[in-house]
């Protein structure tokens, strides 16, 4: 099994002596040259992920453009090994985005059902043509308005009569798309601001905390539309278990192993199941394969960043030797009714000990920690067993709509990661206060 955690150097991304030089001398250097503060924003115009970033940075720009510079880039998210099933992801956006823009009272598809993707190719002519202008931040923000809203009859009137054949777009899109990549980055809806990255509405609050820390906000408060945001994609979890809970069925997460997303899902997933009083089962697929090194080093970063905010420990990564035993041992512990603990300990020590949990110490270090018999686990090292639940467990996964952990699903909802931990505490509420719930 191929192990993506260890062919990245990881010590210096979680320094933060190397990262507070590294933001001082990109200060330095802005200020020596008289530049203004700038950042870079990637958007792609048939992504929903750029179209909710657009909506909010409307409200941003107003009150942080006098001291920032927002510059819009029209670019593609980078495709091959960055994106191994477009196919899927593109589905499973544009469900995201809707729950997202239902629960933020965002408009989105509320003027057709779908985005008029026969204006497509025009639209991307037309902004190209446009992205050197003045007014380029306005003109992209209203054009993915129009496409995500569904406004067929709108975008006609905007585009009017667009002459290009189409091949100085090509070359912009990818100009961009080597800039985002040498920038250390893949995805669009995302924002590079002085050595850091935030991607999409999730991670545009560590951005606004910064631009604060630095007084570069002209008025003395966030926009009611900024702070709402924040509010709305706050976890909140009830202190006792709701009587209608018992109504609910399991919570299920999919978890791969090793994944530094899937150590930081299941504490919320665990959190969330405990505070309704529900089944937590716990279904574990294989990892992603090696990933592209500026990918690896991205999560890796946020994932750090994330484990900070939760105020989670995370930080001493292992080497994993031989990460293809974890597998049969988690099956082990969950013969015993041990996965939970299991998997926590797996990832503190993986994440936050450094700890090699594939080798034998390490195993029987966790082992240990989880109330398992180590002889009996290493005696389980040898089994096949497993694989038929592996399996079924990764059937089960792209069924869902997904093809890679960690996923949570409960009824109808499936959310992919570990920050819609908000989304998911919000709609078991409302299945509780509501005899039909929220399952289809």
């Amino acid at each position: 099994m191929k192990n993506w955690l260890n062919s990245v150097h990881y010590a210096w991304l979680f320094n933060p002596g190397v990262n507070k030089l590294r933001q001082s001398m990109l200060e330095l250097r802005r200020l020596m040259t008289l530049r203004k503060r700038e950042a870079t924003v990637f958007l792609q115009v048939d992504d929903p992920y750029s179209y909710l970033l657009s909506y909010y940075l409307a409200f941003l720009r107003p009150q942080y453009g006098a001291k920032v510079r927002f510059r819009y880039l029209l670019c593609q998210a980078l495709s091959g090994r960055y994106s191994p099933q477009p196919a899927l992801l593109a589905e499973f956006a544009l469900r995201d985005c809707a729950l997202l823009a239902t629960e933020l009272g965002v408009p989105f598809l509320d003027m057709g059902a779908t985005p008029p993707v026969e204006h497509r190719r025009h639209l991307l002519d037309f902004l190209a043509n446009e992205q050197g202008e003045t007014d380029f931040e306005e003109s992209a923000t209203k054009a993915l308005a129009l496409y995500w809203r569904g406004d067929a009859d709108g975008m006609s009137r905007f585009l009017g009569r667009v002459r290009s054949d189409g091949s100085d777009t090509h070359v912009l899109i990818g100009k961009h798309q080597l800039l985002l990549r040498r920038m250390g980055h893949y995805q669009c809806a995302s924002i590079y601001y002085a050595g850091e990255w935030y991607w999409g509405i999730d991670r545009l609050h560590y951005l606004l905390a910064r631009l604060d820390a630095r007084k570069l906000n002209r008025y003395k408060d966030a926009a009611p539309e900024l702070a709402s945001l924040k509010q709305t994609m706050t976890c909140r979890l009830p202190v006792t278990p709701p009587a209608m809970a018992a109504k609910l069925p399991p919570l299920e997460l999919f978890y791969a192993l090793p994944d530094p997303y899937s150590h930081l899902a299941l504490q919320q997933a665990a959190s969330i199941a405990d505070a309704f009083g529900l089944t937590l089962n716990l279904r574990v697929v294989m990892p992603a394969d090696r990933l592209p090194k500026n990918q690896q080093r991205y999560r890796l970063k946020d994932a750090k960043r994330e484990a900070d905010r939760l105020q989670l420990p995370f930080g001493k990564l292992a080497d994993v030797s031989e990460s293809e035993r974890l597998l049969p041992a988690f099956f082990y512990a969950k013969s015993q009714h041990r996965e939970r603990a299991f998997l926590q300990h797996v990832g503190h020590a993986l994440f936050a000990e450094g700890l090699d949990a594939s080798s034998d110490e390490g195993l029987k270090t966790v082992a240990d920690q989880s109330g398992l018999f180590w002889p009996d686990m290493r005696a389980a090292l040898e089994s096949a067993d497993w694989q038929a639940e592996l399996q079924s467990n990764e059937a089960a996964l792209l069924s869902a709509g997904h093809w890679s952990a960690p996923v949570t699903r409960i009824g109808s909802l499936v959310v992919r990661g570990h920050d819609r931990d908000w989304l998911i505490a919000k709609r078991l509420e409302d299945g509780c206060q509501n005899s039909e719930g929220f399952i289809e």
